[in-house]
């Protein structure tokens, strides 16, 4: 095989090499087959190893989402084979399954690994961390999926020891599923995914964070100032002295009835002030002089301490007060509607109670009265009681006409006008609580975490642009291994975004600033390889880049395809 450019071909086949062009360098550059082959050397006699099978797959996953028995095909389309040298019949899905066997004994190590590579190559710390975690639903029997018996994590001498994952209902839900979670760098510019595990489908918040804390120390050399975020599901004191006990800090929300008691104590002393933080809305509406409503956040800080539940030892911490002119905005408006909606509901069944409807026992008007105050705050505002009618009370009702009874019951309720009036002074407010040092402001502290929102945002882009689905696999332990991996497609897919950016001159068009990696894979939609059968065997010709293309290869410092396959394949031989 060989690369040559004539200019024009007379080519037996075109095969659209595409988003390849850009990720096969990006993949060679943070070198994910070479740090699979260090952790999974496999046997010496393997006709391919592991890392360029995974890679490929990796690959693949980038650019077009497959299964793994659609895997030949799409590599024989696209030329992954002529890139990774590995013929598309070689790559069904029993060679795709032992690698993916391979890899789970290895996972967390791997995308430790890599994410060194990653950190390295955008100069980028791990100074943050942010944790969420989001579910996959699987469809189908996993037999051989068993709950993970409880594992201390400490005493895991590697991911071998670790079981797989349990695919399981989740809470309040028939559909299987497993909880992935997820550690990701953010700032400004976005989230870097940078570590994940695999959790049984019933679990997350509180087994979530404190597996993923003992997995991050084993795998990553953690800095002493790591400041972890995350939301309340995973608060608890414990998680804070976990954290403390190991030089590092929190900063998380936490349930407001938890520290609706130290706001009503401190209320009349806090000292608020406006937070610099401002949604991309809000700031265009005050940069266009918009007559749309201008929200924004107060905060304010208590000194406070939390007691290690090992030690006894006391944390201290400050608890950041927030209140969202927004959130207070609608929390009045919708306790007013339903306080509303609750009082004609029962003044209905009042009604109804007053004809004698034949629905009108106890029993039926506590299911009616259930199904009306439902989930709604608003409802502990509100009693009510059905009152037998004494005999003169009955006997001085007006006359039914026939086929109609005279009613035995009276319906009554009321309202708590001041406990609704008490709790208003509570709308749009939540906290945080944060061990973190004092010379880290508050409202510094509260600009980081509402970039949670950035990595709840990669949840959604891990399910649409690297489709998780379809996912077919035999057994929970390639099930996790194919997840581990799409968590690393992911990194890469955030890497190369994160890469142009910073590549960029700082006087860039705000466009380019902007440029996601979801853009760039589409600017090699269309890219091209040609290839001739001669009697040497197939001769390859790199297309010609579109100008755009191009730049791109250019900002980021990436081989061309024609320089790929210059340096992949042998010359044509001569003479």
């Amino acid at each position: 095989m060989a690369l040559i450019w004539h200019g024009s071909v007379q080519a037996d086949e075109v095969v659209n090499m595409g988003a390849l062009a850009l990720v096969h360098p990006l993949l060679k550059e943070l070198d994910v087959a070479a740090i699979i082959d260090r952790h999974v050397p496999g046997n010496p006699q393997q006709e391919y190893r592991h890392g360029e099978v995974l890679s490929l797959l990796l690959a693949a996953r980038l650019c077009q989402p497959t299964a793994l028995v659609n895997v030949p095909a799409w590599a024989e389309k696209t030329g992954a084979d002529i890139l990774w040298n590995i013929p598309a019949d070689k790559l069904n899905d029993d060679r795709l399954g032992r690698a993916l066997d391979a890899f789970f004994e290895q996972r967390h190590s791997i995308l430790a690994s890599v994410t060194q590579q990653a950190l390295q190559f955008t100069g980028l710390t791990l100074t943050r961390l942010h944790f969420d975690t989001t579910h996959v639903i699987f469809y189908g029997a996993y037999a051989g999926s068993e709950p993970r018996p409880a594992v201390a994590l400490d005493d895991v001498r590697g991911d071998s020891e670790l079981p797989a994952a349990h695919i399981r209902h989740g809470y309040l839900t028939n559909e299987r599923m497993v909880q992935a979670g997820v550690s990701a760098l953010v700032d400004e510019h976005g989230a870097i995914p940078v570590f994940n595990q695999i959790l049984d489908g019933n679990r997350n918040g509180f087994p979530g964070i404190r597996e993923q804390y003992q997995l991050l120390k084993q795998h990553l050399p953690l800095p002493n100032d790591l400041l972890m975020v995350s939301d309340r599901g995973t608060f608890s004191a414990e998680h804070v002295a976990r954290l403390w006990r190991h030089g590092h800090h929190v900063l998380c929300s936490v349930p407001w009835n938890d520290y609706r008691g130290l706001y009503d104590a401190q209320a009349p002393t806090l000292q608020w002030q406006t937070a610099s933080y401002l949604s991309i809305e809000q700031r265009r509406r005050r940069e266009t002089n918009s007559t749309l409503p201008r929200e924004d956040y107060q905060l304010a800080v208590v000194r406070h301490t939390l007691t290690d539940p090992t030690t006894q030892e006391a944390i201290p911490c400050r608890v950041i007060f927030v209140r969202s002119s927004a959130d207070g905005k609608e929390a009045r408006q919708r306790r007013e509607q339903n306080i509303a909606t609750i009082k004609a509901g029962l003044e209905n069944i009042a009604l109804k109670v007053q004809r004698a409807h034949p629905r009108s026992d106890h029993a039926s008007i506590a299911r009616q009265v259930g199904k009306l105050f439902g989930k709604k705050a608003a409802a502990k505002y509100f009693r009510w009681e059905l009152v037998p009618l004494t005999p003169a009370e009955r006997e001085a009702l007006p006359a039914v006409g026939r086929g109609f009874k005279r009613p035995s019951h009276r319906f009554t309720f009321t309202f708590d006008a001041d406990a609704a009036q008490a709790d208003s002074r509570h709308d749009g407010l939540a906290a945080l609580v944060t061990t973190a040092p004092l010379t880290r402001s508050a409202d510094t502290l509260f600009t980081q975490f509402k970039q949670q929102n950035f990595l709840e945002l990669q949840h959604h882009q891990w399910k649409t642009p690297l489709a998780v689905r379809p996912v077919f696999l035999k057994s929970p332990e390639r099930v996790e291994a194919l997840l581990c991996l799409l968590q690393l497609a992911l990194q890469v897919h955030q890497v190369l975004e994160r890469r142009y950016r910073q590549t960029l001159p700082a006087d860039a068009p705000i466009r380019e600033q902007r440029m996601t990696a979801e853009s760039l894979l589409r600017e090699f939609r269309v890219y091209g390889l040609l290839i001739r059968r001669e009697p040497v065997g197939r001769v390859v010709y790199a297309t010609r880049l579109t100008s755009r293309q191009r730049r791109i290869l250019n900002q980021l410092s990436f081989t061309t395809p024609a320089q790929t396959l210059a340096h992949n394949l042998r010359p044509v031989p001569t003479g």
